[in-house]
């Protein structure tokens, strides 16, 4: 279980918007944090309505990588509309900030978009993580030598795409996911990464292995989409632009 580290905050504090939320993604909630991982930071700020509506507009997306206090962190934050409208689409990364169970910010208005992002959730979002877990694959595959952080992601990946496509949940974790999945060296491959570095390699050997466990899941993932009964549009639009009006009308007063 990952803990937040308290030098998190004071950083968290010199955002120069308020947020809706802020959550902590990447490795530490995949489930194989190496001792020397970096922070990312995700979340959803809010611009004041003069800033929308006027002729100087504020930053839709504000980014930050630094070493504070000793942490690697990289922040990115969304406007609350540039947010909403990822929400809409078959975006999975967006899903995952929502529910990361790493919280560092949150708000009322979170809580009702937890709601609202279930609605939006659909079939399609399994072009997500197939895209994304063949980016990894030719990430990793390309590799030399070969790291474990990639391959952990495709796992990663397709089976948090299985996930939601048969259970219509986002779990971002690998160590949990594979409770329900039981692959026999996932733990193995997480017990590398977490005591290793971040750079640590896998043995040449095993990619034959690992190739036919990628082709293999990556046809399950397919499968599970076809047969999925997820529906094939969201439903939760109407809600988000009610709750996009509210929030710029109270930042407005």
């Amino acid at each position: 279980m990952t803990t937040l580290d308290s030098r998190l905050e004071p950083f968290i504090q010199k955002h120069p918007y308020p947020l809706l939320f802020m959550t902590v993604s990447g490795s530490h909630i995949y489930g194989f944090p190496s001792p020397d991982s970096d922070w990312d930071l995700r979340g959803v700020h809010v611009l004041p309505a003069r800033e929308v509506v006027g002729l100087e507009l504020g930053p839709e997306t504000v980014e930050q990588s630094t070493v504070y206090e000793g942490l690697e962190m990289d922040l990115v934050t969304h406007d609350v509309a540039k947010f909403f409208n990822l929400v809409l689409r078959r975006n999975g990364y967006v899903l995952e900030q929502i529910y990361s169970p790493l919280v560092l910010r949150t708000s009322p208005e979170h809580q009702e978009l937890k709601s609202l992002a279930n609605a939006c959730i659909t079939r399609h979002h399994a072009h997500h993580y197939l895209g994304f877990a063949d980016t990894q694959w030719r990430l990793f595959e390309k590799e030399n030598p070969r790291r474990v952080k990639p391959l952990l992601y495709v796992y990663r990946v397709l089976l948090t795409g299985l996930h939601l496509m048969r259970t219509g949940r986002v779990e971002s974790n690998l160590v949990t996911l594979n409770e329900h999945y039981r692959l026999p060296y996932v733990p193995e491959l997480v017990q590398r990464k977490l005591t290793g570095p971040e750079k640590g390699a896998l043995p040449e050997a095993d990619f034959a292995f690992h190739e036919r466990e990628f082709h293999r899941l990556r046809q399950e993932l397919e499968h599970a989409r076809d047969t999925s009964t997820l529906p094939s549009e969201p439903s939760g639009r109407a809600g988000l632009h009610e709750l996009l009006v509210r929030l710029r009308l109270a930042s407005a007063r």
